[in-house]
């Protein structure tokens, strides 16, 4: 019995859309081990100052979680595009990258905002006295975008596992 040739035509695009998925995740996971285990230590490594090196993370991390929300939203609405079913929404992969961008859209208007502040209070970083209270402040809030980016990385490779098992 033949094929009808519409068949490959929606295979041809769910195997397409599925590739968007896997692109979106791979992109975002990409991005967040790089900043965390290349540009972050390196600007530390090689630049003059502690500020300068901030200032480079910083100014990373934004474009980080831009890229990030983006790839989430691309995901989301590929997804739901190729399994057309509102169940996909709940589906582990799924849960996975709205938690991804939870803890992302957290750590780029609650936490960042503040750690700015702090530092345009402090003037330098490298210079504020160790107990200097706007200091502590921000090495908390430091601790907590760490944790939130640790999150966003772990809840990516759970999404990818997801991703994976889910199969074509």
């Amino acid at each position: 019995m033949p094929v009808p040739p519409g068949i490959f035509r929606v295979e041809a695009m769910a195997n397409f859309l599925r590739t968007i998925e896997f692109l979106c995740l791979s992109l975002w996971l990409g991005s967040d081990v790089f900043l965390s285990f290349v540009v972050a230590p390196g600007a530390f490594r090689v630049l003059a100052s502690r500020d300068q090196a901030g200032a480079v993370v910083g100014f990373a991390l934004w474009w980080m979680h831009m890229i990030g929300v983006i790839c989430g939203v691309v995901f989301l609405v590929t997804r739901f595009l190729r399994t057309r079913s509102f169940s996909t929404l709940v589906a582990p992969a799924t849960l996975c990258v709205v938690l991804m961008i939870v803890l992302t859209v957290t750590s780029q208007h609650a936490v960042s905002p503040r750690m700015a502040e702090l530092r345009g209070q402090m003037g330098s970083i490298e210079a504020t006295e160790a107990r200097n209270p706007l200091l502590v402040e921000f090495q908390k809030l430091h601790r907590r975008s760490v944790m939130l980016e640790s999150g966003v990385l772990l809840a990516g490779i759970a999404a990818m596992f997801w991703l994976v098992r889910e199969g074509g």
